[in-house]
């Protein structure tokens, strides 16, 4: 069975950085979880980090970065497809296939092997739930299977979407599609609580130096309407309202700063779901050096490649 490595953590966690190198040593490829780096010209909000992909004189291969325009609409599905070719595409090559993100839905997707669908959207049906509650709504949608996203049911407009796809998933399994059986090795990188706030300040700091707020401003004279941006995370959402003339930049940076902090302790709650799930996980110290983090992850991978007998 084919293996991939998944290197998962919260925000500000040295992901990216670890993923290249360990790409690197084992001549593998990167494959993106990340639900808002897929967007072109939306590089500093979504902290690509595009730099650190190139290491030692050399590009580590990375994959779906930079693959939607602004204003598109991005789902699990379109990520679990696109995930699919791209591993096919990296294991026909040889390579080692690298799973990097902090996209909880999609690196669970993949490990979980959900089953997704492109349900579309149906008016006759969506008439058909008016009558009903959003508790009877949330009861059919828990009657269906597990439920993977739990925002799902924090509104109605979610509610009735997440029931949507559900429903004609079953009733249509050939337009299914799920990731294949992997030996999965999942290593996740872990940080004392205030080391992870203290690189976030000083990450959202260099953002906005970096012009973090003109760019936004670029993405709304391109034409992308505002409230699609500030569905596009919590940086898109907080400087376009900034640009709005709806807070202050002092009230930007505090909102914003509150939010990114509340936001990493959800992907850990997410990431802690998938263990309780059955989903092992081998927390790494994110304090070690590079070197020395990258070092567990390359050995563990030869240890388990090697044939029984092996000395």
């Amino acid at each position: 069975m084919s293996s991939l490595i998944t290197i998962l953590g919260p925000t500000a966690t040295g992901k990216t950085a670890l993923a290249a190198e360990v790409a690197f040593r084992l001549e593998g490829e990167i494959i993106s979880a990340d639900s808002r780096q897929v967007f072109r010209g939306m590089d500093i909000g979504t902290g690509k980090d595009l730099a650190d992909y190139t290491l030692h004189g050399t590009t580590v291969p990375h994959h779906l970065i930079d693959i939607c325009e602004p204003g598109e609409e991005y789902s699990a599905y379109r990520f679990l497809r696109g995930f699919n070719t791209v591993l096919n595409d990296i294991q026909h090559r040889g390579r080692q296939p690298i799973l990097c993100g902090g996209t909880g839905l999609y690196i669970d997707a993949v490990v979980r092997r959900y089953r997704l669908a492109d349900a579309p959207f149906d008016a006759d049906y969506r008439r058909s739930l008016e009558p009903y509650s959003d508790e009877q709504l949330t009861a059919r949608l828990a009657a269906l299977g597990p439920l993977h996203n739990h925002t799902d049911t924090e509104s109605r407009d979610r509610l009735v979407r997440a029931l949507e796809i559900q429903e004609f998933a079953l009733a249509h399994p050939e337009a299914c599609t799920q990731a294949p059986a992997l030996d999965h090795r999942i290593y996740g990188l872990l940080l004392p609580r205030q080391e992870v706030i203290d690189r976030i300040e000083r990450r959202l700091r260099r953002r906005m130096e970096e012009g973090m707020t003109s760019e936004v401003q670029h993405l709304l004279n391109q034409g992308v309407p505002p409230e699609r941006l500030m569905r596009y995370g919590l940086e898109y959402r907080h400087v376009t309202r900034f640009l709005l003339g709806q807070c202050t930049e002092d009230e930007l940076f505090r909102d914003l700063f509150t939010d990114i902090r509340r936001f990493a302790k959800r992907q850990m709650t997410w990431f802690r779901r998938m263990e309780r799930n059955g989903v092992p996980i081998r927390w790494l110290d994110g304090t070690l050096p590079l070197d020395a983090k990258a070092s567990i992850v390359c050995d563990d991978h030869e240890e388990k490649k090697a044939p029984l007998g092996t000395p």
